[in-house]
C-alpha cells in the first residue's frame, strides 16, 4: 500500500498552486510505511489529492512533487515523457548543441539537473528520491539521445542537507572528459570532470551573445573571468583589447587555454587578482575601459547572508562603475536567488550614487531559456543581467 501524506491546516497553499516542495513543518501525518526515497501520495488536510512525489525525512524540504495525476507511476515511462518534453522545448527555444536538457523543478523533475555538451551529458542529483532513477535517465540518455557518455556531477554541498554523500564519477564507460564545445561562434575546453558545477554555465548563453555590439574596436574588462566566456565573447566580436580577471590562477590558465584555441591570445589577456582589490587600485591609478563587466559568483546562497552579500555587490558595482569611461557601458549581474531583482536594482542605484555616475538601462536580461523560470518556483529564477550606459 502506498504511504500517505497529510498537511495541516493552512499549510500547503504553495503546494496546491504549483509549487513542487514541501517542507516539514507543513506535515500533520502519514499513513503507511515508507523509507526515504520512496514515492508517496500527498493530502491536504481536507484528504483531497494534491501529488505523488518522493519523501526523505531527512531534509527540511521533505517531500518532492513529480506528478499531480493519482494514477501515473513513477517509473521508465514517466522519465521517458519528461525528457521528451524537456528536449521538444529546447529544440523551440535555443541552440541545442550545447543547453541545459533538463532544469530541475521548472521541467517537473525536482532535483535533477541534465547539460548537454554536445555528445556527452553530465547528470546532477540534489534529492535522494533522484539518486534511486538515475540508471533509468542514463539508459534514456543513451539509447534515445545519443549520448556517447555521461558523467555524473552530484558533488554540490547542498546534498549534504539531504542528507546524502557527494559523488562525481562516470556513469557509462569512462571517457576523455575534456570536451569541445562551440557557442556563438566562441569555442571553448569544458572540464565536465573538474569544473565548476557541471563544467560550464550555460545560463549565460544568449547575455554572452548580447555584448558583441557594444564591445567591436573598444577596450574590455572582464571581471570574475571564470573560463573566460564573457572575455571571449569580446574578442570574437572584435574588441581593440580585452583584460579578463580571476583569483584563480588555475581559471586563469585554463581561460588562456580557450583563447589560444579561439586565436585570441594576442588581444584577449588574462590575469590572476582578487577583483575586490585590484579594482580599487587600478580605479585609484586613473585606469578606464569602454566596456566593464561584472559576473560574480553568487555571494549569498542564503536569506541569512543577504546583508553582507549586499555589502558586497555594492562595493564591486561601485568600483566597476568607475572604472568606465564616460558614455562607456557597465555590464552587471548577480546568479544568487536570494539577491532578488528589487534588492539587486537597489543594490546598483546605491553604488552609481556614490560613484558619482549616471546610469543609462540598454537591456535587463534573465537566464537562458533553456534554464526556464517556472512561475510557481520562483526558486527557479535566479540571474539578473543588466547592461549600463555611463553618463
Amino acid at each position: 500500500m502506498t504511504c500517505k501524506f497529510y498537511l495541516l491546516k493552512g499549510k500547503g497553499k504553495n503546494a496546491e498552486n504549483g509549487h513542487l516542495w514541501i517542507y516539514s513543518t507543513e506535515i500533520a501525518e502519514f499513513e503507511g510505511e515508507y523509507e526515504n526515497g520512496d514515492i508517496v501520495e500527498i493530502y491536504n488536510y481536507r484528504e483531497e489529492f494534491i501529488g505523488k512525489g518522493y519523501i526523505n525525512d531527512a531534509s527540511k524540504i521533505t517531500l518532492r512533487i513529480m506528478t499531480r495525476d493519482i494514477n501515473e507511476e513513477i517509473d521508465e515511462e514517466f522519465f521517458r515523457k519528461r525528457l521528451r518534453a524537456a528536449w521538444e522545448y529546447r529544440k523551440t527555444v535555443t541552440d541545442t548543441s550545447s543547453c541545459r536538457f533538463l532544469f530541475g523543478e521548472a521541467d517537473f523533475v525536482p532535483g535533477l539537473i541534465i547539460d548537454k555538451f554536445e555528445d556527452y551529458f553530465v547528470i546532477q542529483s540534489l534529492a535522494l528520491g533522484i539518486d534511486k532513477y538515475k540508471d533509468i535517465v542514463v539508459k534514456l540518455l543513451v539509447e534515445e539521445y545519443g549520448a556517447k557518455g555521461v558523467y555524473e556531477r552530484s558533488d554540490a554541498k547542498v546534498r549534504i542537507l539531504e542528507g546524502m554523500e557527494q559523488v562525481k564519477g562516470f556513469l557509462t564507460e569512462p571517457f576523455d572528459t575534456m570536451v569541445q564545445i562551440t557557442e556563438n561562434g566562441v569555442k571553448y575546453y569544458v572540464d565536465i570532470e573538474n569544473g565548476q558545477k557541471t563544467g560550464f554555465f550555460l545560463d549565460q548563453k544568449d547575455n554572452r551573445a548580447s555584448i558583441h555590439k557594444l564591445c567591436n574596436g573598444k577596450d574590455v574588462l572582464d571581471c570574475f573571468t571564470h573560463t573566460g566566456s564573457f572575455a571571449l565573447n569580446a574578442g570574437v566580436a572584435g574588441a581593440k583589447s580585452v583584460l579578463g580577471v580571476d583569483i584563480s590562477q588555475h581559471a586563469v590558465d585554463f581561460c588562456r587555454r580557450n583563447a589560444e584555441l579561439n586565436g585570441l591570445q594576442d588581444t584577449v589577456k588574462f590575469e590572476c587578482h582578487n577583483a575586490f582589490d585590484v579594482l580599487r587600485e587600478w580605479s585609484d591609478e586613473g585606469r578606464k575601459y569602454d566596456v566593464v563587466i561584472l559576473d560574480p559568483p553568487a555571494f549569498t546562497k542564503s536569506r541569512e547572508t543577504i546583508k553582507s552579500a549586499t555589502r558586497g555587490y555594492k562595493e564591486i558595482n561601485l568600483r566597476g562603475m568607475k572604472l568606465v569611461k564616460k558614455g562607456g557601458y557597465f555590464i552587471t549581474c548577480s546568479c544568487s536567488h536570494f539577491m532578488n531583482p528589487d534588492l539587486f536594482r537597489e543594490t546598483i542605484a546605491s553604488a552609481a550614487k556614490d560613484a558619482k555616475v549616471t546610469l543609462r538601462q540598454v537591456e535587463f536580461r534573465t537566464q537562458a531559456p533553456d534554464h526556464p523560470i517556472l512561475w510557481n518556483s520562483d526558486e527557479s529564477y535566479y540571474l539578473k543581467f543588466y547592461i549600463f550606459q555611463v553618463a
